[in-house]
């Protein structure tokens, strides 16, 4: 399965574990992300995120969510999208 690089981890917020993440690309609750740093490698469905603190289905670059995670991440860290293949040329 493909990646598409859609942000990167602004934030860590230790007690919640949330990671702030200032979006480049689009997200919606459902998608598959994958976060990649220097210690990190984390993969997980996104089962919810906040905007402003309200709990929002999707957002898009330009934003900065949180979003909830099973493990650590740190700021710098590289936040990727799975995306299906379709089989079509060029994609």
């Amino acid at each position: 399965m493909a990646e598409e690089l859609i942000g990167e981890v602004s934030h860590w917020f230790d007690r919640i574990n949330v990671a702030g993440i200032k979006l480049s690309g689009d997200l919606v609750v459902g998608d598959r992300i994958h976060i990649i740093g220097h210690t990190t490698d984390l993969e997980q469905d996104v089962d919810s995120m906040q905007l402003d603190n309200e709990n929002v289905s999707e957002a898009g670059a330009g934003d900065e969510i949180g979003v909830k995670l099973t493990s650590r991440a740190r700021p710098g860290d590289r936040v990727y999208k799975a995306i299906e293949s379709t089989g079509q040329p060029g994609s």
